[in-house]
């Protein structure tokens, strides 16, 4: 079935949710997606997680399920396992988890108990909601201790992360953030938890794209536990894996299905493992290269008006942008910038005197933009826009006349995975 007849077929069934679709489509045709956790998947992704796969129940593993009918999908689960140990480098690879959280989960679930200490980067310094956030089961079921970033640097302070390791004795000591632009140290953190009897799992859930590119260091070497979602830096569906050594895969296993998932979704299974292959080509590598380029574009345009980068600029895909120098919040920012047909998301600083749902920072990235073809010429002109917008403070006059510039160079630039509206 073509895309125009799933589209026909949609729009008779249920011509709300067809017209809703059509919207997101055309917003995201039209504006400029640089929230950092966002990308474009390619057709081929959005074929194999629209596909028939959506109708089969797998409970179980390959070769071990609980249910008839797996041969295919059996298939298509060892490819995905195949490929990400392949691109990776790892032992053991579990594909299975629906989402980022999920996976994270079920590395705790295999690795520590209920009440165990667990080290992890602070939400409010960049970390991640389930690396013991309160709110999160991460925060309620485990004793969390949180290290952070050194005040000067704004980079992560490993004297400190050694200090706090020596004085908890954590059992696990978790690596990985969500709002961090500098290369995280993957050998000095396992030198501290080698030094105090701990594990070490990484989330690399932003960067997995990057590591997968030969861009930013590998975890996969250092860390018994790997977790990552697949969308992001790595340009697949929306999900997650886990990686890890041989010693603890069975544990691994065990913890995703029977311990905290049913049937896994072989739709997104077989999107995984179509990123997987994706990512294995020699043109993935010069894809992340040229997100780090636009990164720094992006970022030394945005320095060069007025703002203020956390830690100084960028070595990802990311940038944490202090907006508090010119006298607005994050979320204000945010605000502007959508009106004008940029999407980022408000984001605390470091240290920030703000509220988290306020905040003095803007997260920008440039994984999406780097999908559609754009590069530093581009990434300076949009540096350029935000700044304009910024220093616009509000005025509508302002926000009108970037959004056309935003159209015009978005529509410039096809959406990757859809055709043409009609």
């Amino acid at each position: 079935m073509t895309q125009m007849q799933t589209r026909a077929a949609l729009a008779s069934v249920d011509p709300e949710i067809a017209a809703l679709i059509h919207q997101e489509e055309e917003r995201q045709r039209g504006t400029l997606e640089m929230i950092a956790s966002e990308n474009f998947t390619s057709r081929a992704v959005i074929e194999a997680v629209g596909s028939v796969l959506t109708n089969k129940y797998a409970e179980g593993y390959p070769g071990k399920r609980y249910y008839g009918g797996c041969e295919f999908v059996d298939e298509i689960e060892e490819l995905a396992r195949t490929r990400a140990k392949q691109l990776f480098g790892a032992q053991h690879a579990n594909v299975q988890p629906h989402a980022g959280s999920q996976a994270n989960m079920a590395a705790y679930y295999a690795t520590i108990e209920i009440g165990d200490t667990v080290m992890g980067l602070d939400l409010a310094q960049g970390g991640h909601l389930t690396h013991g956030r309160d709110v999160n089961f991460s925060g309620r079921w485990y004793t969390f201790v949180h290290y952070g970033v050194d005040r000067e640097t704004e980079q992560i302070d490993f004297d400190q992360v050694g200090a706090l390791a020596r004085q908890h004795r954590p059992k696990l000591i978790v690596a990985g953030a969500t709002a961090y632009p500098r290369t995280l140290d993957f050998p000095r953190f396992r030198e501290i938890a080698d030094e105090v009897g701990a594990l070490l799992m990484v989330d690399m859930a932003h960067i997995a794209g990057l590591v997968a590119g030969g861009v930013h260091p590998s975890p996969v070497p250092y860390a018994q536990i790997v977790t990552s979602t697949t969308h992001k830096t790595l340009r697949g569906p929306r999900s997650a894996f886990i990686l890890c050594t041989e010693e603890y895969a069975q544990a691994v296993d065990r913890a995703v299905f029977p311990g905290l998932q049913g049937g896994p979704m072989v739709q997104l299974i077989a999107g995984k493992a179509v990123a997987f292959q994706e990512a294995l080509q020699p043109e993935f590598h010069a894809y992340a290269r040229q997100i780090v380029a636009n990164a720094r574009a992006l970022a030394e345009e945005l320095q060069r008006g007025g703002l203020r980068l956390v830690a100084g600029g960028t070595d990802t895909h990311l940038m944490l942008v202090d907006v508090g120098v010119k006298g607005i919040s994050g979320k204000k920012a945010e605000r502007w910038l959508e009106a004008a047909g940029i999407t980022v998301n408000k984001n605390t600083i470091p240290y920030d005197q703000r509220s988290p749902a306020v905040g003095s920072g803007i997260r920008v990235g440039t994984p999406a933009l780097t999908t559609r073809g754009m590069r530093e010429d581009e990434m300076r002109r949009i540096g350029r826009l935000i700044v304009r917008v910024l220093d616009g403070g509000g005025d509508e006059a302002v926000i009108g006349a970037v959004r056309g510039a935003v159209t015009e160079l978005a529509r410039s630039f096809p959406l990757p995975g859809v055709t043409d509206s009609a």
